[in-house]
């Protein structure tokens, strides 16, 4: 197997405890009267690592984990949105995400005898190899719907990325990034030289 790799022990008790009890604060979050936003907060801040003031999470949110997420304050993260926390997952302040937004942290090896495990314990579920890269989300993004962000990303301050978007590689401060795979379109400067 080769190490350049870095590996995540998906099945090892401590984050099965962490998934089952991320799991039951959503289904409790879920539950929560929608203008209960006392109680949402209070689960919120069980779940994540950290949070912020004036963080709004839409219905059907999906994490792994939870505790490697850390959220800033004045935080919109829209419906039907998935944060595959496998490695850490930093929201900066003042950032929107509009629904469907998936980030993941999360992948595996590319050769197949990195990737699959063939010698394994019998109670152990896990077949294949999972490593993982941490995600950024800077200051005053503002993610599109739809968008999927890839494992070893950082979005820029400021800057926006288009719906549908895959990013795959990170993206610089101030700009409009769009397209599979997400690249630069404009810079905010060059915009305000038009205006």
């Amino acid at each position: 197997m080769h190490n350049k790799y870095k590996y995540i022990e998906t099945a090892s008790e401590e984050l099965c405890e962490m998934r089952t009890k991320a799991r039951a604060l959503m289904k409790e979050y879920e539950a929560a009267d929608y203008n209960d936003n006392k109680r949402k907060q209070h689960i919120l801040k069980q779940l994540f690592d950290a949070i912020g003031s004036n963080v709004f999470v839409g219905e059907r949110f999906h994490c792994e984990y939870g505790k490697k997420i850390s959220i800033g304050s004045d935080v919109i993260i829209g419906p039907n949105c998935i944060f595959i926390d496998n490695e850490q997952i930093k929201i900066g302040n003042c950032i929107m995400f509009a629904p469907n937004v998936q980030i993941y942290t999360a992948y595996h090896p590319i050769l197949p005898e990195d990737r699959y495990i063939i010698e394994r314990d019998a109670d152990n579920p896990i077949y294949y190899n999972t490593c993982a890269d941490s995600v950024e989300i800077k200051d005053g993004a503002w993610i599109g719907g739809g968008a999927i962000i890839l494992p070893g990303v950082t979005i820029g301050k400021n800057s926006i990325i288009g719906a549908g978007s895959v990013v795959n590689r990170s993206i610089p401060d101030n700009c409009v990034a769009a397209g599979n795979p997400c690249r630069v379109i404009k810079y905010f400067d060059d915009i305000r030289k038009k205006v």
